[in-house]
Parts: structure tokens; C-alpha cells; sequence
């Protein structure tokens, strides 16, 4: 290995190691991948000759600006398509389009509201980003659990049932959505192959959780979640959800009928529900409208949270700079040789390491490591593409800094590291290896 690669690897290394420890540095992560991206590429230009062959130094500026443009704009399809359902899911809830989800939740009994908020969790997450989910079930639960102990049960909860929800759809996950945005897994086969595991990995986890909680809960408060969605009808934030929810289960449909990338059928689905929502709002009073002009889209665009998308593009790009010095490969043929081939072993491992680091450049560190076969476990849902969406997704529940719906219901809750490791990472261990081998005998 050349002094020149060693470079870039410390480089990455050392932004990977602050990325974990945000809480620590207290230095967003997104800035730190930004970074990353920039200082690998520069030391990569020191000698690219050593990289890229074949081509002329007179032109090997002009070779290398090619290879980042190729794998920017590949990496634009999963930030665009991000963006996209980010805003639709915005725009849902603060028009209170998630209102009758509240609604559906209530019910006196502790055990019963455990079942109830894993599965709507489950389902929700499938749909929309983990991430979201979860901030709008912790909402949720503040109306509905007083007592702060019962709630970070339910709130823990809500973490293992998002990432499993996100893990068999093909737009659940971000790293759900890179697999699929480069063919390795399709929506079908992927629904398919990883229901039953990813609910697997979500019930055991309830049926423990269930045994701490016993009696009834006190009345829940009627305050509403949105203050100002009742600018619209019932009717009208049924009609938003349903465009909303709706048209993010149909993008997997649209790209099987068009071909088209997943991101043109998220801003499809985007730009008529902008349309719908700005109907409802021209049929409002002017006091009305007046009131209601926070919640359009044009200025829910604003809200829009640009620093996960900022990291997201920092990290995929530095990883595509290994991608290019071949270190991504060599760990592969590594990792085979550890192995012996064993896909679960190595799935299985990344996915514990989830729990630890960033899923998201562990993902596509496994892009770049293993190239798409024409068959075999390799192929389009092929084995191992199919255990590394189970396992990318599900094993960030083990602890509260291995996914971003942890990540948001600890700063959320205020739920401590140490409580969440004591008791919740024990049953989220066994969900997780419960899924894995639902997922062998089938």
C-alpha cells in the first residue's frame, strides 16, 4: 500500500472517528463528512496517475473531474429522492395529516398501547424514513403516556420497530433506498424475502418489553399534536395523508412502470401534493390563509433538515475516493477470506457494527467492496444484499447511537446511554439474531 493511499485511509479513519463521536467533539457530523469528502479527493489529486490508468497527465484533470461527476450524480439520486420525502412527510404533519394515527393509539391499557405502537410504527416506517417516524411517534406519546418511565419504554420501543419497519422496504431505510437505487435489491424481492424477518425482529422485542409493563394508563389529554391543522376539515388531512402516504408507497410501483430513477416518482408524488395543498389553502378565509401561511410548502421547504442531507453527501462521496484507490476491494477479498465466504457471518458482523458506527458509509463501503454478479448471492437480491438491508437496519437498534431514529428519541426523551444499553440492548440483540435465522430457515 502506497504512502499516498495510507493518507487518504487515516484521513477517512479519523473523520469516521469523529462522525462517532459527535456527542463528544460536539462538532456536527455533517461538517466533519464535508470535510472528509474534500481532504480525500485533494490528497487523491497529489498523483492520480497512480489511480487512474490510461489516460495522458495533460488530460488526467479532466479524467478525474469525470470520475467525481459520475459519482456525484449517482449520489444525487438518493439526496434528491431524501429531500423529496422529507418534505412530503413535513407537509403531512404539520397540516395534521398524522392526527387520526393519535386517535387510533388511545387506550387505557399499558400492554395493548405496547402492540398497538409497534405495529403503526412498524407499518409507518416502511413508508416514510425511520428518522421521521420516530420523531412523530415520540410526539405522539407525550399525549398519550404521562408517567416518564412507561414513556422511554414506549419510546425505546418505537426505535426498534422504525428500524425494523425500514428495513424490508425499499424506501423505509436510507440504506434500504442506496441498495435500491443501484439495482442491488428490488422492491418486490426485497418486501418479499425480509416481511417476515423484520417483523420477527420487532415482536420478540414486544413480547419481552411486555412483561415490564402491567396496568392501566391515566387519561390521556386531548390536546391536539398540531395546533393550527384545524385550518383544514377532517376530510382535507385525511385527503393530505392519503396523498402523501399513499404516493410514497406508489414510487416503487412508478419506477416499475416508467424505469425511472426513484427520485423523479418522490417529486411527483411532491409536486401534486404541493398543488392539492395549495387548493385547500385558496379556499380558505383571508384570516384564515393568514394564519396558515406557515404551513405551505414554499416555507415548509425551509425546515427541511440540510445538514443530515450535507452529511449523507460528505460520507458517500469520501467513500467513493476508496471506492477509486481500491481499498474498498481489498477489504472485500478480506472479509471473504476471514469468512470463508459466509455471507451471514459478514452481514451479521457489519450489522452489529452498525450499532456502533454509522450505518449509512458502512453500506456503501459494501457497495464499493463487492461488485453487482449476474447470479449467485451476489446478483440482484442475491443473499447477501438482501442480509445487508436486514442487517444495516435492524442491528442499529442494539444501541441508542446506532441509528438515526436512536440517535433522535435520545435527544428527544432524554433517555441516558447506559439505560438504553441495560435494558433495552439485550432484546434488541435477540430480535435482531431471531430475524437472522427466520430469515435462514426461509
Amino acid at each position: 500500500m502506497s504512502a499516498l493511499t495510507i493518507t487518504i485511509v487515516v484521513l477517512f479513519v479519523i473523520g469516521y472517528a469523529c462522525i462517532a463521536l459527535e456527542s463528544v467533539t460536539k462538532i456536527n457530523k455533517a461538517a466533519v463528512a464535508l470535510f472528509m469528502f474534500v481532504a480525500c479527493w485533494t490528497v487523491f489529486m497529489i498523483n492520480p496517475a497512480e489511480y487512474v490508468t490510461g489516460v495522458a497527465m495533460a488530460d488526467m484533470a479532466n479524467e478525474v473531474s469525470s470520475i467525481i461527476e459520475h459519482h456525484l450524480g449517482t449520489t444525487s439520486t438518493t439526496l434528491f429522492f431524501l429531500m423529496g420525502a422529507m418534505t412530503i412527510v413535513e407537509i403531512v404533519d404539520q397540516n395534521g395529516g398524522f392526527n387520526f394515527v393519535r386517535d387510533t393509539l388511545r387506550t387505557k391499557s399499558k400492554r395493548s398501547l405496547l402492540w398497538r405502537i409497534a405495529f403503526i410504527t412498524f407499518f409507518l416506517s416502511a413508508v416514510l424514513d425511520n428518522l421521521t417516524t420516530s420523531i412523530v411517534m415520540v410526539m405522539i406519546l407525550r399525549k398519550l403516556v404521562k408517567e416518564y418511565k412507561d414513556r422511554i419504554l414506549y419510546a425505546s420501543l418505537v426505535i426498534i420497530a422504525a428500524n425494523s419497519g425500514g428495513a424490508f422496504s425499499p424506501i423505509g431505510d436510507v440504506t434500504t433506498i442506496m441498495l435500491w437505487n443501484v439495482n442491488l435489491v428490488s422492491a418486490t424481492g426485497v418486501i418479499k424475502e425480509l416481511f417476515i424477518p423484520s417483523v420477527v425482529s420487532m415482536v420478540i422485542p414486544v413480547l419481552l418489553l411486555q412483561l415490564s409493563l402491567k396496568g392501566e394508563l391515566q387519561a390521556p389529554d386531548n390536546t391536539v399534536v398540531n395546533a393550527g391543522a384545524e385550518d383544514f376539515t377532517a376530510l382535507q388531512r385525511k385527503t393530505i395523508f392519503l396523498l402523501g402516504v399513499g404516493g410514497l408507497i406508489f414510487v416503487p410501483v412508478f419506477k416499475g412502470i416508467t424505469h425511472l430513477p426513484p427520485f423523479v416518482g418522490i417529486l411527483l408524488v411532491l409536486s401534486l401534493l404541493w398543488i392539492v395543498t395549495e387548493l385547500f389553502y385558496a379556499g380558505l378565509s383571508k384570516a384564515e390563509d393568514k394564519d396558515g401561511m406557515q404551513k405551505r410548502v414554499s416555507n415548509l421547504l425551509s425546515r427541511i433538515d440540510m445538514s443530515t442531507i450535507l452529511f449523507f453527501l460528505g460520507i458517500l462521496m469520501a467513500v467513493t475516493c476508496l471506492e477509486e484507490i481500491g481499498v474498498l476491494a481489498a477489504m472485500g477479498e478480506w472479509l471473504n477470506e476471514v469468512s470463508n465466504g459466509n455471507h451471514y457471518l459478514v452481514t451479521g458482523a457489519i450489522g452489529v457494527l452498525s450499532s456502533i458506527v454509522d450505518n449509512v458509509p458502512l453500506v456503501a463501503g459494501c457497495i464499493g467492496m463487492y461488485p453487482l454478479a449476474e447470479t449467485g448471492a451476489m446478483a440482484t437480491d442475491g443473499i447477501f444484499w438482501q442480509l445487508l438491508a436486514y442487517c444495516a437496519g435492524v442491528g442499529g437498534s442494539m444501541l441508542i447511537i446506532g441509528s438515526a431514529a436512536g440517535v433522535v428519541v435520545m435527544g428527544l426523551e432524554k433517555i441516558t446511554f447506559g439505560w438504553y444499553m441495560r435494558h433495552i440492548t439485550p432484546i434488541a440483540f435477540a430480535g435482531y439474531i431471531a430475524g437472522i435465522l427466520c430469515y435462514w430457515l426461509l
